[in-house]
């Protein structure tokens, strides 16, 4: 299951760096003599209602994805870290403060969260990536703390401690290396939910604006057709699940890796 994920996971990123490459035609190009098309070799996914070739859409869309994904899961995880080790190592107050500051945003639920950060800033790309990065990274830095408060009580940091080492030094170069095998596992595991919460932002009309080839762009447009031309709610539908199933399987294998105790069990 470890190499099926791996491979849909080298799909999609390949799909979606040479996406330039890769498609057949412009993704925003309009052939309304055409619109509305079935498949055919010509158009493999048929066309939009604006003729827009639909395969081509979805594959400009995997890039859009992959760019949000990889940016906001990259930049959570690096504030999630940071947050963590501080409130784990840090002085009681500290702790206590940051996770105050982690309960509240996490007890918010995440489309309400959503919905109002974008009628203040308003519906695009960027507020998408803020909503992401807002709503993630107290599970990251409260994954961070827990693992921080663990290792921070072992022998060897007491030793480490009792040498003179500075914070910095006890952080980055021992309690670092132990939690950021976790931390990959965890965010590796939640590239789909964050593929799949900009693709529900664009459907509703509040992320990615038009006439960009989000996925979820792309469902929103080919529903109010789905009776005639399913195959644009197919063709947005299926890299969804993929890169469900791709992520999934590989944080899986992943965590079977790092894990000691699954890997004797094995």
């Amino acid at each position: 299951m470890g190499a099926l994920g791996l491979w849909l996971v080298l799909l999609i990123v390949f799909t979606g760096v040479f996406a330039d490459l890769v498609a057949p035609y412009d993704p925003i190009a309009q052939d309304l003599k055409g619109r509305l098309a079935d498949p055919s070799w010509q158009h493999w996914l048929g066309t939009d209602q604006l003729g827009r070739d639909t395969l081509s859409r979805v594959i400009k869309g995997t890039q859009i994805a992959l760019g949000v994904a990889v940016s906001t899961t990259f930049v959570s995880m690096l504030l999630g870290l940071l947050l963590g080790l501080v409130a784990g190592y840090g002085p009681r107050w500290l702790d206590n403060s940051l996770m105050l500051l982690f309960d509240t945003v996490y007890s918010f639920p995440s489309i309400m969260l959503a919905l109002a950060i974008v009628t203040v800033i308003g519906p695009s790309l960027g507020t998408v990536l803020l909503v992401i990065v807002i709503g993630t990274v107290p599970a990251y830095a409260r994954l961070v703390r827990t693992s921080t408060l663990a290792v921070k009580e072992q022998e060897f940091i007491a030793a480490e401690r009792a040498m003179g080492a500075r914070p910095p030094r006890v952080l980055f170069r021992h309690i670092l290396p132990n939690v950021i095998g976790p931390l990959l596992i965890i965010g590796s595991m939640d590239v789909p939910v964050v593929v799949t919460v900009e693709a529900g932002l664009s459907f509703l009309g509040l992320g990615v604006r038009a006439p960009a080839p989000s996925w979820g762009r792309i469902l929103n447009e080919g529903y109010a057709f789905i009776r005639n031309s399913p195959w644009m709610v197919i063709a947005a539908g299926l890299p969804l699940a993929i890169t469900t199933l791709g992520f999934t399987f590989l944080g899986e294998a992943l965590r079977d890796a790092f894990d000691p105790k699954l890997r004797r069990r094995f």
